[in-house]
């Protein structure tokens, strides 16, 4: 009887030992697995925005991305099984395609199931472990690090008879405030028809920025705009060099910065690209090559409403702007008071006290939604 209840015990404690081992295991697979499926996903969703919003195929970056970063995330000291057919773009509530799915295996069927520690003793030598996530990449309704100049949106040219390019000026009122018969238009991005900057039709789009003069609207025309959180020079090259952490939102309105700031521009910009001197903007992939990642040089520059200021000016509202949107600019170099650089895409926040972000927001936010 003595050594029939110690048999007994002794398989009760192979049982316990068996769910303390084996099952913390498989807890710890499946964690793994989740992590490979979230950084999956995530990858996908960035290289959506960031490499090729529109190439959703097997060899396109954005399932390539998901899937080496998927395999980038071992379970239980062994790669996960990952393919194409497992990396899929559903429509979210909105119905737009802006996610991406990502299954993981480590599972019989695969040949690469998760070994058991005690459970071949109970004929259990492999489990199946799989994990899924998706990832969206929703429009931003704010944004922050923005530097403290501003340029104007972009629009329908109508008045000079050709279409928009970035020597073009808009011109709404002749030269005695009369609305032109032929005005050039823009609509703003909470409205259908967005005239506005796009991150897929303009990525890579060489832009020359300088300081504006007199009322003229021209792409390549910034106005200096006061921050909050201090004033002067220092300030405002300060901002250009780094970051600003405050939050601005859609229709927010920008006071221009009083005197002279094209030698704090000149300055700021030169500091900026002195913290990562080797990135450069590659032709071949039309995006920016850096070892930093994100690079200083690649950040958001506010744009604001060309209408609503050209409407101001002729209603006595000298030097109003009120911001319309943002894009991701590349700065390549400076040049005297001229600044070279690349139109990119650029991520953005979401501010859960803000209105909903329009649909014709430049700025996306990468998260997980699954």
């Amino acid at each position: 009887m003595t050594l029939l209840f110690v048999g007994m015990g002794f398989m009760t404690l192979l049982a316990a030992t068996t769910l303390a081992i084996d099952v913390g295991m498989f807890m710890t697979a499946r964690s793994q697995a989740q992590n490979a499926a979230d950084a999956g996903a995530l990858g996908g969703a960035t290289a959506l925005v960031f490499n090729n919003y529109d190439d959703r195929s097997v060899s396109g970056p954005a399932v390539q991305s998901a899937i080496n970063t998927a395999l980038a995330n071992t379970v239980m000291a062994n790669t996960v099984s990952v393919q194409p057919a497992d990396v899929t773009f559903p429509l979210g509530p909105d119905g737009q395609a802006n996610r991406v799915r990502v299954n993981v295996f480590r599972v019989s069927n695969r040949s690469n199931p998760v070994a058991t520690f005690i459970g071949p003793i109970f004929g259990v030598p492999t489990v199946d472990i799989s994990a899924t996530a998706t990832a969206e990449a929703s429009l931003a309704n704010a944004q922050s690090c923005v530097k403290p100049f501003t340029i104007p949106d972009r629009w329908q040219e109508n008045s000079d008879g050709t279409t928009w390019t970035t020597n073009s000026t808009y011109d709404l009122y002749d030269q005695h405030g009369n609305p032109l018969p032929d005005a050039d238009r823009y609509i703003p991005a909470d409205q259908p028809g967005y005239t506005g900057y796009d991150a897929v039709r303009d990525k890579g789009m060489s832009l020359t920025i300088r300081a504006g003069t007199g009322n003229n609207v021209a792409p390549s025309f910034y106005w200096s705009w006061a921050m909050p959180g201090g004033t002067g020079g220092d300030f405002y090259r300060d901002n250009i060099a780094n970051c600003n952490n405050t939050v601005v939102h859609f229709g927010d309105p920008m006071t221009q910065e009083p005197g002279n700031m094209v030698g704090p521009t000149n300055q700021g910009i030169d500091d900026l690209i002195a913290q990562d001197p080797g990135a450069e903007w590659d032709t071949s992939t039309n995006s920016v090559r850096s070892t930093m990642h994100p690079s200083p040089r690649v950040f958001p520059i506010p744009l604001y409403d060309p209408d609503y200021y050209e409407t101001g000016i002729q209603q006595g509202r000298v030097a109003t702007l009120r911001m319309a949107n943002w894009i991701g600019f590349f700065v390549e170099r400076r040049s005297g008071n001229n600044v070279y650089g690349r139109v990119t895409p650029i991520s953005g926040i979401v501010d859960g006290g803000a209105g909903p972000a329009p649909a014709g927001a430049f700025p996306k936010v990468i998260r997980l939604v699954q």
